[in-house]
This record gives C-alpha cells, structure tokens and sequence, in this order.
C-alpha cells in the first residue's frame, strides 16, 4: 500500500483528478490517497493558497500528485508550483515529450525529454522596483544547482537507454551566469560514457521545430526549460498530453503542467491524458512498471482507434467516457 498525497487543484482540476485515480485504481495497485486542497479555493479559510498542512503531507508521504492551479498573471499570490518545487527543494522538473500515433500532429516518432533545472534563474522571484521608472529581476545561477541537475541527466539518460544529452544555454550573451551552466555541464559530462553536445537556446527553438527527432535528452536552466517545454508539448498535440514531475532527493510531486481551464470546469469536457500520463510517471518512480506499462498501452489504443476522444483531440467524447475506454483496454 502506498501513501500518496492528492491535490485535486482548482478549474478542471478535480474532474480530471478523479478520472485518473479512476484509471490507477483498475489497474488494481493499491494506493492510499490523502487528499488535501490548495490554490485559490482555500484563501479564505487559510490566508494562503498553500496551507501548512499541504506541505506537511507531501512531506510525510514523499510523493504527491496534484491538478492544475491557477496562478493569476501580473497580481495576486506567488505560483503554487513554484513555491512548492522552492519549499521542498524540487530541484528537477521533468517533462517526456513522446507522439502517440491518432493524435494529429505535424510529427511522428517524436520521443524526447526536457530536463528543467527548478529552483533557481529568474523563477528565484529575485526582484524589486527601480522607483517608477523600472523593474529589476535577479537572475541567479550557482554551481551546485548546475552540477546536481546536469547529474540528473546523464543519470536518467543512463538508467534510461537513451543516447545523447543536450546542455541548452545563452552563454554567446550571459557569459558569466549562462556561462556557468554550460562550463558545468560540460565537466560533469566528460566522464559519463554518453554522448553529449550543447546547443544556444534560440537555436534549439528552431531546430526543435524543423528536426525534433535529432534530440534525446535536453537539460537547461529554468526558463529555458519553461519555454521549450511548452513548445515541446505543442509537436505532440499540446499541453493536454504531456505528463511533468518534479523531483528531489526524496521527494517527488507529479503533475498535469496545463492550465486549470476554468470556462469548462464542471461540464465534463477535461482531457485527463495528462495528469494520467503523470500518473504512469509515478507508478515507475514507485517501482510498479507492470502497471504504468498496462495504462501506457491502454491509452496508446485508445488514441490509435480514435473513436472516444475528448473536444480538444477532435472528437465528441467527456472526460468519463474517456476514462472508460482507457479502462476497458486495461
């Protein structure tokens, strides 16, 4: 039995939360959800959208998986995701990009991973006002936060069969931050039997558009990471798909990286694929390959058959007569 702590998030956030725990449970893997609320819904009770007692049960069980929560654009409270990856010291965000044949895309075969450093670069929130004239934002990079996310790598690349790591950077403009990390990255790449290369992040934007199969394993500071993964998400059908974790030492907390979609909260129209691909992330981070295996499988027949999808694949189906076709193939 494994104790997972669940934060259903706000928006769509609950109804696709229940339709993956709906899919986890069939596969008959027996999980203890404690469930705990946070985001915008609890501001009122708690005078924050992160409660004490949210860390407190990620901490206690170690894993977590969690919904989309708003965060609101220029105003209002500091990012859920953000404070937690910093409170719990998260320090990779972890994104697989993969194509399932029947989703349309421009790509096919497409199989990559984004490795994200999480803590710090501009997402440190190190900033302030020049009077009314300006705002400055701190970017900080450091040489342990680049070492242990560049080890994270090469560690996944390795434990993973994959080929090549890519180091993504601006060194050619910041040489002394961006600088850091590709110096770095490639000390620790010299002794780990893969092949590697590095690559300036705007030229990664554009070759990720023109050749995305060149790729493998990527690992890049913060923004960059934010940036590119997004744009990887978008080769393979958009955000809806993909799956992200975030990861520490001894800690990880899974989750859907889409938007809580609040116009159709409610209405039984959420596509759950990505918070049950996050799900599948977490079944192999618990040792249950076999299961994260049958829900892999099961969602690939579902997409391939194409006959009950959700609005936003093409198709007409709600987000519980979706869950039950990916059942019916377990």
């Amino acid at each position: 039995m494994y104790d997972v702590t669940l934060i259903p998030g706000d928006g769509i956030g609950p109804e696709v939360s229940q339709a993956m725990v709906k899919v986890v449970e069939a596969t008959a893997v027996e999980i203890n959800w404690e469930v705990v609320e946070a985001g915008a819904a609890v501001i009122d009770e708690y005078g924050t959208p992160l409660p004490e007692y949210v860390i407190d049960s990620i901490k206690k069980n170690k894993i977590a998986i969690k919904g989309p929560i708003t965060t609101p654009v220029g105003k209002g409270f500091k990012s859920v995701n953000v404070t937690l990856r910093q409170t719990l010291d998260l320090y990779v965000n972890l994104r697989p990009v993969k194509s399932f044949k029947g989703i349309k895309s421009r790509y096919e075969d497409i199989d990559l991973v984004i490795v994200r450093e999480n803590t710090e670069d501009l997402y440190a929130g190190i900033e302030h006002k020049i009077g009314n004239f300006a705002g400055e934002s701190i970017k900080l990079i450091t040489k342990p936060a680049c070492e242990r996310i560049v080890e994270f790598a090469f560690k996944y690349a390795k434990d993973n069969n994959r080929k090549k790591v890519t180091g993504v950077h601006k060194a050619n403009i910041m040489k002394i931050s961006d600088g850091l990390f590709l110096n770095t990255f490639r000390e620790v790449a010299q002794d780990k039997g893969i092949a590697f290369d590095d690559l300036i992040v705007d030229a990664a934007a554009m070759n990720l558009v023109i050749n995305p199969e060149k790729y493998d394993v990527m690992v890049m500071p913060n923004l960059y990471g934010d940036i590119l993964s997004d744009l990887c998400a978008g080769l393979v059908g958009g955000l809806g798909i993909i799956p992200g974790a975030n990861i520490g030492k001894d800690v990880a907390i899974f989750e859907a990286v889409h938007g809580s979609a609040p116009d159709i909260a409610g209405q039984n129209k959420a596509n759950p694929t990505a918070i049950i691909q996050s799900a599948i992330m977490m079944l192999r981070y618990l040792g249950e390959q076999e299961k994260a295996l049958q829900i892999e499988n099961a969602l690939s027949q579902v997409f391939e058959k194409g006959e009950v999808l959700t609005q936003d694949l093409g198709g007409s189906a709600t987000t519980t007569q979706f869950v039950d076709e990916i059942i019916k193939y377990l």
